[in-house]
């Protein structure tokens, strides 16, 4: 994956409304995602950008519709692209 020179893990849990978790190393993220026995998803972050304008200048979404341009689009957004892993009941999912 390409990321600015940091970058971040966050775990949403199962129907969560927010992340749960903010670590820097996916081995501590893993630690306390089967320590809590969570289900959820682990997901890579660039820092200091957001991951709409991350997608969009490395070239792995491509704007086609006006809404795609509106907050209501780009707050929600997330990117298939983005390192990400599926954890049930503290393990995950292969």
């Amino acid at each position: 994956m390409i990321y600015n020179s940091t970058s971040v893990w966050l775990f949403h849990g199962a129907n969560g409304r927010f992340s749960s978790g903010v670590f820097s190393e996916i081995t501590k993220a893993e630690s306390w995602i089967a320590k809590h026995k969570l289900t959820g998803v682990l997901t890579m972050y660039p820092v200091d950008e957001g991951a709409y304008d991350w997608a969009v200048s490395n070239n792995f979404f491509e704007v086609k519709t006006d809404d795609q341009l509106q907050p209501s689009f780009i707050q929600k957004f997330t990117c298939a692209i983005q390192e990400h892993y599926h954890y049930e009941n503290g393990e995950r999912d292969t």
